[in-house]
């Protein structure tokens, strides 16, 4: 006999916001149909161990999906072996939903206190999904319990449902579903293994399609890493990812301390994916109890660590009733330390034991980390040892900044570093002559985004930064120094010096001699007034409305271009004043280039053809 019965007024209305409002991805019912069988199938298995009492002990666990098509109707049907129900669990567990709270929740949503998205783990609403894609739905389930008898739940989704006896044989739960015309495609097996392979393909019991498993079921990173093998976990990642590059690493691990947490990160051999490559968005996949909850979580590692792919399962994790974001702020920060500190672990690693690799890591993933020290002045702390640069002394590798402190001499209070465009260019900048000539080592910053790291990065363990340019930079046995003696008279260099300025004008504050240029005719120095070249850089890059800065030009009295040109201003030979503007102008501007300050070199070429000219005349 039938037994019909109302759904309360604030229940119909809750019901008609999860169908209608919720689930975005039609898909998501079925997720939540067999993650709700696998939780059937779970609690049947533990009961056993405790309870001999069990009716069909040796039915096998599992899910199965069969399809009916006929000319009036298309139905799907999913079975499962797991705990059952009696009639009045059925009324219990699908009649009600959390009820006592659903008053209160529309209360707050009507009055614009909550959105639908804020009743994560209120309701076990995520059966009702199902009526996205159903006119009506049967369950049919027979209890674990050999005394109970079988019964089935009817409902449209309106007003009521129904529950009345039924003659199933056999353990656990049919739900029938019987389809709406435009949601057909779900009694296709094609669609129901897409389905299954996206989000249920790790589900612990294998699930059957028409007869044949529809699942992988072994979750590789719910295994212990010692029973993984490397040729493994290379099969996996192509599977996920269709990068058939080998990644760089594999970080497989596993804690119940704080939180549950399985996890297998990858970091790829490249940053740019391959034309083929899955990955759409950053973000890893997050499971709970190996269902899919989200495909691209980019809530468990900062933006500088995007580029790492993987999987990360949390049996702890509360979920929305569509499960398709996460609630629990506190747990997800405990989750997000933990993945962020074992990527940062490994890549430390990878720097001290595989300096080839690391390189290789480095080259694709530097700029990235570099990034995050610019966006996140916060993660310095985290960032600052993994950086590498070239250096005066490293003979093109990259170095640590901590290697750089190790080999610093007694008497070097500061990290030196110079920027310039490329490694060539650092290696003959003028900069560097006092400290080639003390052997002290210099780092090059050349990538782009280093003047902008600098503007938050200042020191590492107690050692400060310090940009060769500086004006006053306070060498020992170098800043009282006079300029180098030269071979012109000072007669001469002063009139060179006065032509400097001439030529010049009001593009440089001063021109001087300078006291520690040693192989390097002239360079550029900022006043103290006047900014370093790193914003100056920024500010090339950036602004349309840039302006080369001015600043002070150092010349090196002894060396050998500027000891010719001073003598020729002192003979007053034919022609010398404007060959040494033509110079001095060319000193000048390929200086500008050194220093990544020229606006537009290619405007030196008709001046360097001037020159070529006069020096090849008889």
């Amino acid at each position: 006999m039938a037994e019909k019965q109302q759904f309360k007024a604030e229940i119909k209305q809750l019901l008609q916001i999860l169908i209608h409002s919720l689930y975005q991805d039609q898909d998501i019912f079925l997720r939540e149909l067999v993650s709700n069988a696998s939780d059937a199938l779970t609690r049947l298995n533990f009961e056993s161990l405790t309870n001999p009492d069990i009716f069909e002990p040796d039915a096998e666990l599992a899910v199965w999906m069969e399809t009916v098509n006929t000319d009036e109707e298309t139905t799907l049907i999913i079975k499962d072996s797991g705990v059952g129900m009696s009639a009045e669990e059925l009324a219990r567990n699908l009649g009600t939903i959390a009820q006592s709270g659903a008053r209160e929740f529309l209360a707050k949503l009507e009055a614009g206190e909550s959105a639908p998205t804020d009743i994560i783990g209120q309701f076990g609403v995520g059966f009702y999904s199902v009526f996205m894609v159903a006119d009506e739905v049967r369950v049919v389930s027979r209890s674990y319990r050999p005394g109970d008898e079988a019964a089935v739940w009817i409902s449209d989704g309106g007003d009521s449902y129904q529950i009345e006896a039924s003659d199933k044989a056999t353990r656990g739960t049919e739900i029938h579903i019987k389809l709406k015309k435009d949601a057909a495609d779900y009694a296709t097996p094609h669609k129901l293994r897409e389905v299954i392979k996206k989000h249920s393909d790790y589900v612990n019991y294998p699930i059957y399609i028409d007869g044949d498993q529809a699942n992988q079921q072994e979750s590789l990173w719910r295994k212990k890493a010692a029973d993984v093998t490397d040729e493994q976990y290379h099969r996996f990642y192509q599977q996920m990812t269709f990068d058939f590059l080998e990644p760089l690493a594999h970080i497989h691990f596993q804690t119940d301390m704080p939180v549950s947490l399985r996890s297998l990160l990858f970091i790829p051999a490249k940053r740019e994916r391959n034309m083929m490559s899955l990955r759409k968005e950053p973000g890893v996949k997050l499971y709970s109890n190996n269902v899919l909850i989200q495909e691209y979580c980019a809530d468990l590692l900062p933006a500088w660590l995007s580029f790492v792919d993987g999987v990360v399962d949390s049996e702890d994790l509360p979920l929305n009733v569509s499960r398709e974001t996460v609630q629990n702020n506190r747990l997800m920060r405990s989750l997000a330390q933990l993945l962020r500190k074992r990527v940062l672990r490994t890549i430390r690693k990878m720097a001290e034991k595989e300096s080839e690799k690391f390189t290789a890591f480095w080259a694709e993933y530097g700029r990235v980390l570099k990034e995050g020290i610019a966006i996140d002045p916060a993660a310095q702390e985290e960032i600052v040892p993994l950086l590498h640069f070239v250096s005066s002394k490293s003979e093109g590798a990259i170095t640590s900044v901590k290697q750089y402190v190790e080999r610093m001499t007694a008497e070097q209070e500061h990290i030196y570093y110079v920027l310039a465009d490329s490694d060539t260019a650092a290696a003959n900048s003028p900069h560097l002559d006092p400290f080639t000539a003390k052997e002290w080592e210099v780092l090059y910053f050349t990538d782009p985004v280093d003047p902008f790291i600098l503007a938050t990065w200042t020191e590492f363990e107690g050692k400060k930064l310090q940009n060769v340019e500086d004006a006053e930079i306070d060498l020992p046995d170098t800043a009282d120094d006079e300029a180098a003696p030269t071979a012109a008279s000072e007669k001469a260099i002063n009139l060179f010096v006065g032509r400097a300025v001439t030529a010049l004008g009001e593009r440089i504050t001063e021109a001087r001699l300078s006291k520690v240029l040693k192989g390097s005719p002239v360079r550029l120095v900022a006043p103290e007034e006047g900014g370093d070249s790193g914003m100056a850089r920024i500010s090339r890059m950036m602004s349309d409305n840039y302006e080369v800065p001015k600043r002070i030009f150092e010349i090196n009295g002894s060396h050998p271009i500027i000891v010719n040109l001073a003598e020729k201003l002192e003979g007053e030979s034919e022609g010398a004043a404007a060959t040494a503007d033509l110079i001095i102008e060319q000193l000048y501007e390929s200086a500008l280039v050194q220093e990544g300050l020229h606006p537009s070199p290619g405007d030196m070429l008709p001046r360097i053809q001037k020159l070529m000219e006069i020096a090849s005349a008889k």
